[in-house]
């Protein structure tokens, strides 16, 4: 085979040779203290590790990584959650609303291997949907910035 063959084949092979798909970074991965620090910025660009929260749901993720975000990610929504259960309008809120809105933009560019997650957050956010505008303003700003 030529060399040319060989290049030509390892690019219908899984878009080429190698993996190439990002995983989250390690700070992804470090519990839900640090999503809720990082979450202190918002309705501001939230990052961690130096990327945007979003990207800690990567199409590059294996098994554990989903476990290890998700764990962090869903304990700090129900965190959040708790601390805004009597003000729907607090800064709890908006946060928790940001983290569903990064959690829907970085979903959106994996094979569905991040939807429990979103769902999950989702079910945090129930008792504040249709009457909390910080509810709204934090998931618009993670759709965007997120």
């Amino acid at each position: 085979m030529t060399l040319a063959a060989v290049l030509a084949a390892c690019s219908l092979v899984a878009g080429g040779c190698g993996d190439d798909k990002e995983r989250p970074a390690a700070a992804c991965t470090e519990g839900a203290a640090s999503v809720l620090t990082a979450l202190n910025k918002a309705p501001a660009r939230v990052t961690v590790g130096g990327r945007p929260l979003s990207r800690c749901l990567t199409d590059g993720s294996n098994a554990d990584d989903v476990q290890l975000v998700g764990s962090a990610w869903v304990q700090a929504a129900g965190m959040l959650a708790d601390r805004a259960a009597r003000r729907p309008d607090s800064k709890y809120v908006l946060r928790l609303g940001y983290l569903v809105g990064a959690a829907r933009r970085g979903a959106a560019h994996t094979p569905g291997i991040h939807n429990e997650l979103v769902r999950r957050l989702e079910q945090e956010t129930d008792p504040f949907q249709g009457h909390s505008a910080a509810l709204e303003r934090g998931e618009r700003a993670g759709r965007r910035l997120g």
